[in-house]
């Protein structure tokens, strides 16, 4: 898309002030980008599992996923040896000129799937969107490091009061007035399908558009 940069694949920082600030780590490529991305498939390459294997292999990795977390190095190995991806820097995909540093912050929106037949686009308080973030992102971390904050707070170390205020408290800063709105998508839409309406959804935000 012209005039669009990449910040990153899943992963992001924002600062008090509203500057997003892009972690553009590798990304994991899977024998169904090929399409999307065919040169990188081309040449000697580390061989990936076929594409009827992907969900064979990718129920495997979820379920050593918990042990292989614990040694770091043995993780380490893992992801960079793994039939079930390859990983790749964006800027070998997209091109340095392509890798924005940082932005600011116009548009919040948390991305849900839900039960229902059409997609949703409703607004939120900053208060609401920061909560959804801090929470979400807390969710997501693997289960040691959760473990590990539950830990700092059950010894009084790190109290959790503070742990999650702090963080709720800067992020409903740096929204600012920055529009805040949470966009639902059905549970039965492909990931194609969604990814186009998410995509379509927020250029026509960004660009004034209803």
């Amino acid at each position: 898309m012209p005039g669009v940069g990449f910040m990153a694949d899943d992963w992001g920082f924002i600062t008090a002030e509203g500057t997003l600030l892009s972690y553009a780590k590798p990304m994991f490529i899977k024998p169904h980008h090929r399409p999307i991305y065919p040169e990188l498939f081309q040449g000697v390459r580390k061989p990936l599992a076929p594409g009827w294997l992907t969900s064979t292999v990718s129920s495997l990795a979820t379920a050593v996923h918990p042990v292989i977390v614990r040694y770091p190095r043995t993780a380490a190995f893992t992801r960079r040896w793994s039939p079930e991806h390859r990983m790749v820097h964006p800027a070998d995909v997209f091109g340095a000129e392509k890798i924005a540093a940082k932005a600011p912050t116009r548009l919040a929106v948390f991305l849900e799937r839900f039960d229902g037949a059409e997609a949703r686009l409703e607004r939120r308080t900053q208060a609401w969107m920061a909560e959804r973030i801090v929470g979400n992102f807390h969710s997501e971390l693997p289960l040691v490091s959760r473990r590990l904050i539950e830990a700092l707070g059950a010894t009084g170390l790190v109290p959790l009061g503070g742990h999650f205020s702090a963080k709720t408290s800067l992020i409903t800063r740096a929204l600012g007035d920055v529009p805040c709105f949470v966009l639902r998508l059905p549970a039965a839409w492909s990931a194609d399908r969604t990814s186009d309406h998410v995509a379509g959804t927020v250029t026509s935000m960004a660009d004034g558009r209803p």
